[in-house]
């Protein structure tokens, strides 16, 4: 009996362990362990009395501010209730003006679609027309004209109204002037300058000699990536320098668009690089045929000059064929008539190859060109048909570069050949003529020293 009550006594001294620790934990007897347990167990009920009264007092804290929540949403539902009604009320106001508003625009409110489909037109127009880089500000009021002319609320006024009719009237006439301002104009490396401008009509914008193009993004001039030929730029260098009177000048009547064009165009450079290394050689052989050519009518020119001097003067002179062809006769006079003949024969076959030299030359290059063309036409396709064969016929800008190359090689060899052909025909001829006067000058001796000897015989 002794050891279950020891051991009752040490379960209730765990169960009160956190209330018993601050206690003295040495215990002498039983008496003394019950004497604990009971002091342990007046604090508990002290601690579980304590903790009840706060936690009624909190529930009834809580109830207040539950209370005051409820009544709270209480008023604010009456006053979402009171608005939701004046909200109802306000809109029937609203349809109630928008009618009275509708009946009393009656016919306006049609002119007024007119007017915002004009100004929209205008709004079109101005905003791809150069003009629009000499006055800038017409674009913001078409806007805000078009916005007001389809609000309900905003009505453009009467001024507004004339201001459109007065910039229909300005882009009107100013597309038929020719002004000088200053504008700011976009470089191409993208900086703003301010530079003076001419504009013709509604057509071209140029400046120090040089086309712009007006950028509707920007409202603004910009400088050309590229700009068309010489033949165009040297009519818009003097239109500029000019200060009145009639000057020419290309204007583009499509407003860019040929301009463009003009622009995408291979210059004279282009075309000779898409010939490739076939191009450079037909160009090379052109300008050799071309340099011999000239080398020898200059050459003819002067030696038929010296022949026609040597023709009309009586003492021979060696500086010409004719002269040197005088003193083989002079050399060999005294000798028989085909002895003679024969003299006079080698020294005009020693003249000849000098009259007609380079002529093989360029006769070759009539014929050599075009089949050089040809080579590179040939080689052209080969390079078109490589790249249908790799990507396709999808792209047309991927075979663009082998039908150029066919082409212009095609081309250049007949640039070539045509003006080799005409010129190997008048040198050739240049020099069959002198020839001609060769031959028949040594004719002309032989039959007279045939007649002296006829002479000398009758007189024996």
């Amino acid at each position: 009996m002794r050891n279950l009550f020891c051991i009752l006594a040490g379960v209730l001294l765990l169960a009160s362990a956190p209330t018993m620790a601050q206690e003295e934990n040495a215990a002498t007897s039983p008496r003394e362990l019950l004497e604990l347990i009971e002091q342990g167990r007046a604090r508990d009920a002290v601690e579980q009395r304590q903790r009840l009264e706060e936690f009624l007092g909190e529930e009834a804290r809580q109830e207040q501010i539950l209370r005051e929540r409820q009544a709270e949403l209480a008023r604010l539902e009456a006053l979402s209730s009171e608005l939701e009604s004046r909200f109802q009320s306000r809109e029937q106001d609203v349809a109630q003006l928008e009618t009275q508003l509708d009946t009393r625009l009656g016919s306006l409110k049609e002119m007024f679609g007119v007017l915002q489909q004009v100004a929209g037109d205008l709004r079109g127009t101005v905003n791809a027309s150069v003009i629009s880089s000499q006055y800038p500000e017409r674009e913001a009021f078409l806007d805000q004209l078009i916005e007001k002319a389809g609000s309900s609320s905003t009505l453009p006024s009467i001024a507004e109204i004339e201001r459109l009719w007065f910039e229909m009237q300005r882009e009107t006439v100013a597309s038929g002037e020719i002004v000088r301002y200053d504008a700011p104009v976009t470089t191409v490396d993208g900086e703003v300058r301010e530079q003076s401008v001419v504009r013709i009509g509604a057509f071209n914008v140029i400046s120090s000699g040089e086309y712009l193009h007006f950028v509707p993004e920007t409202n603004r001039l910009g400088e050309l990536a590229r700009q068309p030929g010489a033949r165009y730029l040297s009519t818009a260098e003097d239109f500029a320098a000019a200060k009145e009177g009639l000057n020419a000048f290309w204007v583009d009547p499509s407003r860019g668009a040929l301009l463009s064009l003009l622009i995408q165009a291979p210059g004279f450079s282009e075309r000779v690089e898409q010939g490739g290394t076939v191009g450079y050689i037909i160009i090379a052989l052109g300008l050799l045929a071309l340099a011999l050519a000239a080398e020898r009518f200059i050459v003819l020119w002067r030696i038929d000059r010296k022949v026609t001097r040597q023709i009309m003067a009586k003492e021979p002179r060696d500086d010409n064929p004719l002269g040197r062809i005088m003193l083989t006769y002079e050399k060999y006079r005294r000798t028989d008539k085909e002895t003679l003949e024969l003299r006079l024969g080698e020294a005009i076959v020693q003249e000849t190859p000098k009259l007609s030299r380079f002529l093989p030359f360029l006769k070759i290059t009539a014929v050599v060109a075009p089949l050089l063309g040809l080579l590179g036409t040939v080689t052209g396709m080969i390079n078109t048909f490589q790249a249908i064969t790799l990507f396709g016929t999808g792209d047309p800008q991927i075979m663009a570069g082998g039908i150029s190359q066919a082409l212009v090689t095609t081309v250049q060899g007949l640039c070539v050949a045509i003006p080799a052909v005409l010129l190997h025909t008048l040198v050739n001829s240049r020099s069959r003529r002198i020839v001609q006067t060769l031959e028949e000058r040594a004719v002309g001796i032989v039959a007279e020293h045939a007649e002296q000897d006829a002479g000398h015989v009758a007189a024996a």
